[in-house]
């Protein structure tokens, strides 16, 4: 994929969070959201992955494991979903290092727990997104 690719299918996640939110509006479970914003990517096409195992080497020994990683699309952009009052540097470090483990070029933080997904939506890129061609 492109940089532009990636950058189109990120702004085609943040629609689909969009019209969830308008629907169901704030103040649900961020499982509700994660559900709801499944069913809209996979009824709009795209391949969507939920609740991943991947192995994490550590000092050369391979440690399966079970990341919590709300929404990987099209195995490439990394979607975490929050429905808290305050997203924290700890959330933004979660999502970093899950897109870091999967060497996916791009993350969304997204809170629900508010009153314009795009305000509070939070982009992320990495060195995978930087060795893209444009």
């Amino acid at each position: 994929m492109t940089k532009k690719e990636i950058t189109q299918l990120s702004y085609e996640i943040t629609g689909f969070a969009i019209k969830v939110h308008k629907t169901l509006g704030p103040g649900l479970l961020e499982s509700i959201y994660e559900e709801c914003l499944k069913i809209e990517l996979i009824n709009n096409g795209y391949d969507v992955k939920q609740q991943l195992f991947t192995t994490i080497n550590y000092e050369g020994v391979d440690i399966k494991t079970k990341l919590v990683v709300d929404l990987l699309v099209n195995d490439a952009v990394v979607v975490e979903l929050k429905a808290i009052e305050e997203i924290l540097p700890i959330h933004e470090a979660q999502l970093l290092t899950y897109m870091k483990v999967l060497k996916k070029p791009q993350g969304l933080l997204i809170n629900f727990f508010t009153d314009n997904i795009t305000k509070s939506l939070k982009p992320f890129i990495n060195e995978y997104f930087k060795e893209l061609p444009n």
